[in-house]
């Protein structure tokens, strides 16, 4: 199995690299395969031949997407366009190659589209944010993330700073993001929500609140979208600094996994079959700082973790049965931020 890393390029990195996971968790360099600037979130076209990668960064108030074409252990690049919004941090696409980027500064959303050979059309629209939350990273709009709702014409966009999650469709006919009728759902003060993830019944979504450390299970009744509960991310009596950055829940829909920076685990909760609750059973140490993303293997088999400020990969077994980690293999990765398979 082979996945490409995302990076900050402040330090040594070069743009994004692509590595090799073996069938016994053994992790490999390939190298290098395209010259980027801070290529800090990735992801693929459905058909697997063209990546996306979001340049987070601010250049007279907008940053860069750019499409490659994957050709074995290199990537072509194809072409660049603006996002919309400074600093651009998550991307997205679905069925149609419709593409939306969170812009984590502009507080905004850009829409835009990519052909059948994975050249990025000019930027479509963008969706501004408006409010603020409570806390000082909340002073104004931080889109965070956005996602394509798994079974329905919807996409739900993550912000940090307003503190809530925004709610939209896609007219076609105009190529606009168009918001629902509920529009937002605000979380708890102070939350600051980042990612989240969609349970495989597509009922529950599990959002990870990055400033308050918590996760927030939402479900939704006569098409309104409300917080059933919220869990902690972090063990109790621990009072230093942290702060939660990613989530991911098993093909099985039998456990979710989150990264805490500060206190540097995975927070292992187990889910109730019945009401989508979440028991924590367990936290395993990342052996490494600032663990800002990480992904489980497309066989579930593996959860592998990028540690930001040691500048390495950990790869741990994941026990399908308990859900527990076990450490396997560690490889040295320059300020890796986004792991893809």
């Amino acid at each position: 199995m082979t996945f490409y890393i995302g990076t900050y390029t402040k330090k040594d990195s070069k743009g994004i690299y692509k590595y090799a996971l073996s069938s016994e968790g053994k992790l490999s360099e390939i190298g290098l395969v395209a010259e980027i600037v801070n290529p800090s979130f990735l992801t693929k076209s459905k058909d697997n031949k063209t990546l996306f990668a979001v340049e987070e960064t601010d250049t007279n108030g907008t940053g860069f997407i750019s499409s490659f074409k994957i050709e074995k252990d290199s990537l072509q690049f194809i072409n660049k366009v603006e996002t919309g919004g400074a600093n651009p941090c998550f991307v997205a696409i679905n069925d149609d190659n419709y593409i939306v980027t969170a812009n984590y500064s502009g507080g905004n959303i850009g829409l835009l589209k990519a052909d059948n050979s994975g050249k990025l059309n000019s930027l479509l629209f963008v969706q501004q944010h408006t409010g603020k939350g409570t806390t000082k990273r909340q002073q104004k709009p931080h889109a965070h993330s956005a996602w394509f709702h798994p079974n329905k014409k919807e996409i739900i966009s993550v912000d940090l700073g307003t503190n809530e999650l925004w709610f939209s469709k896609i007219n076609k006919s105009k190529n606009e993001l168009v918001f629902t009728n509920q529009k937002t759902l605000k979380m708890a003060d102070g939350a600051g929500p980042r990612h989240l993830t969609f349970h495989p019944n597509n009922k529950w979504i599990y959002v990870l609140n990055e400033l308050d450390n918590t996760v927030s299970l939402v479900k939704e009744k006569d098409k309104i979208y409300f917080i059933q509960n919220t869990v902690s991310t972090l063990p109790k009596g621990f009072t230093d600094f942290s702060k939660a950055a990613d989530i991911h829940i098993s093909n099985d829909g039998k456990f979710v996994y989150a990264s805490n920076r500060g206190h540097n685990s995975i927070a292992i909760f187990q889910v109730n079959s019945n009401n989508g609750s979440l028991k924590n059973i367990r936290y395993e140490a990342v052996l490494g700082e600032h663990p800002r993303n990480f992904s489980l293997s497309p066989d579930n088999k593996f959860l592998l973790v990028a540690n930001q400020d040691t500048d390495n990969i950990i790869s741990f077994r994941r026990d399908i049965t308990t859900g527990k980690l076990t450490f396997v293999d560690e490889i040295p990765a320059p300020t890796p931020v986004c792991i893809l398979f």
